[in-house]
């Protein structure tokens, strides 16, 4: 019984792990004013911001904060899988934060 249990234990914690390492990623609409300059930008977001738009939103605003840019719109959430089909868009926003 003890064998089946660890089995179970290892599964489990090799599966976990690697959900907790996938990547997150998030596309966003941001501006700064005077004058009035718009971006569309993809960044990478901690595992701690991937639970949903807000999370991301409150990360996002931080980190572009500093440069002077005011978040207006998170786009999606989505994985690596959906990087490539941004990259041109995003342009110099693509993972600048």
């Amino acid at each position: 019984m003890k064998p089946r249990f660890l089995l179970a234990a290892v599964l489990a914690a090799v599966t976990f792990a690697g959900a907790a390492s996938a990547q997150c990623y998030a596309d966003y609409k941001a501006k700064r004013d005077d004058p009035l300059r718009l971006h569309y930008g993809v960044i990478e977001l901690p595992a701690a911001a991937c639970g949903g738009r807000g999370d991301a939103a409150r990360e996002i605003d931080r980190r572009i904060g500093r440069d002077g840019w005011q978040l207006l719109n998170v786009m999606s959430i989505f994985g690596a899988d959906g990087l490539a089909e941004r990259q041109a868009s995003a342009g110099s926003f693509f993972l600048r934060y």
